[in-house]
C-alpha cells in the first residue's frame, strides 16, 4: 500500500478504505471489511482478537495501519473509539430532548444552558487578546471568513456585519472544486478567521493552514484547545456550544460575532460611519425595504 495522508477520524478511514478496498491483498480486504462492518467490536478488540477475525497475522495488522498512515493498531482503535464517542454524544443529545418532551421543560432548558454558554464564553475572553482581534479586524487591508456547515450561518453572519463598517470581507464559501480558486486571493497582511466546532470541517482546516502559509494573521472561534486550528492561530476564542439540542448550540458563536463587529465599528469611528452611510444610500437605490424604512436590517 502506498502511503497517503494518515486519517484523522474514523470517516476519514472508511473513505480511504472504500477508496482502496479494491486494490488491497485478500487478508487486508478482509481486515478493511471487519473495519467497515463493526467499527464498534474493534474499539475493544485486542490484536490478537481482530487477526483471529480477519485471518491474518497480528504483524499484518500492525503493517496495514502503517499503509494508512496510522501509528499501528492502536491507532486503529483509537479511530474506532472515536467514533463511538461521537456516537454516543448524539445519542445523549436524543435522550435530552425526549427527556424534555413538554414544551416548558425544553424551553427552560434552553434558557438556562444558552445563559451558561454565553456567561463562561465571555468570561473566559482575555482583554488584549480581544483588543488585539478588533485591531485586526479593523486594519488589514482585507478579512476573509470561513465556517462550514453547522458554523456556516456563523461565518455569513459575521461577514456581512464586518462589511457593513469595512470594505474588502469576503466570505469563503466553496462549492465543489472552488475552494483553490478563493484561497488564491489571499494576501501577506490580510486576516482570516476560521469557525469550526468538532468535528472539524477538512475543508476550513486547510484553509487555515494555507492562511498560515501565505503569513495571514489568523483569529479563531472554535470550541476547545483540542481543536486542530487552536494551536497555531494568533488569536484563539473558546466558545461554548453545550446544549440539550441534538446539534450543538452556536448562540454564544453568533453573539461573539456581533459583538466583534460592533468592536470594530468602534474602533473605526467615523470610517465605519461613512462604510454604513455608502451602504445605506446602495439599499435606498435598489428599494431593498418594503415599507422604506432607512433603519433596515
Amino acid at each position: 500500500m502506498n502511503p497517503q495522508s494518515a486519517p484523522t477520524n474514523y470517516r476519514e478511514l472508511r473513505e480511504q478504505l472504500q477508496e482502496r478496498m479494491p486494490k488491497l491483498a485478500q487478508g487486508q480486504q478482509r481486515v478493511a471489511t471487519l473495519l467497515l462492518t463493526d467499527p464498534e467490536g474493534t474499539a475493544f478488540r485486542t490484536i490478537a482478537e481482530t487477526a483471529a477475525l480477519a485471518n491474518v497475522h497480528q504483524s499484518s495488522l500492525v503493517r496495514f495501519a502503517t499503509g494508512f498512515g496510522i501509528k499501528g493498531y492502536p491507532g486503529l482503535v483509537k479511530l474506532c473509539r472515536d467514533y463511538l464517542s461521537d456516537q454516543a454524544h448524539l445519542v445523549r443529545r436524543f435522550d435530552q430532548v425526549a427527556g424534555n418532551s413538554s414544551t416548558e421543560g425544553l424551553l427552560a432548558s434552553v434558557l438556562e444552558h444558552e445563559q451558561q454558554n454565553l456567561s463562561r464564553t465571555f468570561a473566559r475572553i482575555p482583554s488584549e487578546q480581544w483588543d488585539k482581534a478588533v485591531g485586526l479586524l479593523a486594519q488589514s487591508p482585507a478579512v476573509y471568513v470561513m465556517g462550514l456547515r453547522k458554523c456556516l450561518p456563523v461565518a455569513q453572519l459575521l461577514t456581512y456585519l464586518l462589511h457593513l463598517v469595512r470594505p474588502r470581507v469576503h466570505q469563503v464559501a466553496p462549492v465543489v472544486g472552488s475552494l483553490a480558486d478563493q484561497l488564491r486571493d489571499f494576501q501577506r497582511g490580510d486576516v482570516f478567521v476560521a469557525v469550526s466546532i468538532r468535528r472539524y470541517t477538512s475543508d476550513t482546516v486547510y484553509a487555515f493552514e494555507e492562511a498560515k502559509r501565505r503569513n495571514l494573521s489568523t483569529i479563531v472561534l472554535t470550541d476547545n484547545a483540542a481543536s486542530p486550528l487552536a494551536k497555531d492561530a494568533d488569536v484563539v476564542f473558546f466558545v461554548d456550544s453545550q446544549g440539550v439540542h441534538i446539534l450543538r448550540s452556536i448562540s454564544a458563536f453568533i453573539s461573539m460575532a456581533q459583538t466583534l463587529a460592533t468592536s470594530v465599528a468602534q474602533k473605526l469611528g467615523t470610517e465605519s460611519r461613512s462604510e454604513l452611510l455608502v451602504d445605506e444610500a446602495l439599499l435606498t437605490s435598489l428599494q431593498v425595504y418594503a415599507d422604506g424604512d432607512a433603519d433596515g436590517d
